[in-house]
């Protein structure tokens, strides 16, 4: 047999080979499993309000704890993690959170003497006011609350409370000035 012919024959015996490891034929059920445990799952407890929008693979974390006003949209990739106890997420009617933004109210302590894992949460609630405008990228800290109307840029960190009307960005996020 000639050298190429024996080559696709043994790139075609690979292939066939890895559509037939039991490795990749569970794999979509792990991601079945996934998906429905950080995006299905939860969002039957968020609290939605009238016309919310929502990207197919949003993630959320304790569902319970996440309200979400009439015609909030949220961006593709977003995560919303809640406290696993008391944290809550409530963000304002006609907000819009871009893609790649992750809210977290849970913190882990930084106690010297334990483990980083090891440690209580510390779960404080986040706020984002009615019509404001989180640019993509955004993390927003635990305990933050960010007033009516404003805008976060894109990228910026988020770990103090914004004004109402207030265009802030960077790291860690700054008010740059008010909205005209």
């Amino acid at each position: 047999m000639p050298a190429p012919v024996r080559s696709r024959a043994r790139r075609l015996l690979s292939a066939l080979g890895s559509l037939l490891d039991p490795a990749v034929l569970i794999h979509p059920l792990r991601l079945m499993h996934y998906y429905g445990y950080t995006h299905v799952r939860p969002l039957r407890e968020v609290r939605r309000g009238a016309d919310v929008r929502i990207a197919p693979n949003v993630s959320f974390a304790n569902g319970g704890r996440i309200t979400l006003g009439d015609a909030v949209q949220i961006g593709a990739r977003t995560t919303l993690w809640a406290g696993n106890a008391t944290g809550r997420i409530t963000i304002g009617a006609r907000s819009t959170l871009g893609p790649d933004c992750l809210l977290t109210a849970a913190d882990y302590g930084l106690a010297a003497d334990l483990p980083i894992t090891g440690q209580p949460m510390v779960e404080r609630d986040i706020v984002i006011g009615a019509d404001c405008w989180i640019g993509a990228r955004v993390i927003v800290t635990a305990g933050v609350r960010i007033g009516d109307g404003a805008v976060i840029g894109a990228g910026a960190v988020v770990t103090r409370d914004v004004p109402q009307n207030a265009i802030a960005a960077g790291v860690p996020a700054r008010v740059m000035r008010q909205r005209a």
